[in-house]
């Protein structure tokens, strides 16, 4: 008999994770540039949003898809990013992105996941949605561990 699945719990290796993203904030200038925010970090778990203008948009008024793919990768590197070291930093090793209907409003949501976790390799998975529509896009993502050079 099949179960559903039920995403495992995690514990982070940094209980510290919070003031350390806090800190990688700072540093994400492309983040910024786009008007993404971080609403929600939790082990394993990232949530976040874009207040919808022009530039976001492509030339029908839908939601261009380098942003969705760009607020995937966000939310499911942050998603991964909980469960490191405190002396290591996650990089996109694989995005695929299925775009499920054209993103039409006014506020784009994301949340991301860490389904399995390892030594080196996170998958993770996002969901995009705008204003109280339906997932307009859902992803895969493989994040890689690396060293932080100090």
């Amino acid at each position: 008999m099949n179960t559903p699945f039920t995403p495992p719990v995690f514990e982070p290796k940094n209980p510290d994770f919070r003031n350390d993203v806090e800190r990688v904030l700072k540093g994400q200038f492309f983040m910024r540039h786009i008007g993404f925010v971080l609403d929600r970090l939790e082990p394993g778990y990232a949530e976040g949003h874009i207040v919808l203008e022009e530039q976001h948009r492509q030339q029908h008024g839908f939601l261009h898809g380098g942003v969705a793919a760009t607020v995937s990768d966000l939310v499911t590197g942050f998603a991964a990013w909980t469960l490191i070291g405190k002396q290591e930093s996650v990089v996109t090793a694989d995005l695929k992105i299925n775009y499920l209907y054209p993103g039409k409003g006014n506020l784009l949501r994301a949340r991301g996941r860490v389904m399995k976790t390892g030594n080196l390799l996170h998958f993770c998975e996002a969901e995009l949605w705008i204003d109280e529509g339906p997932v307009i896009a859902r992803a895969n993502a493989i994040m890689c561990t690396v060293p932080i050079q100090v």
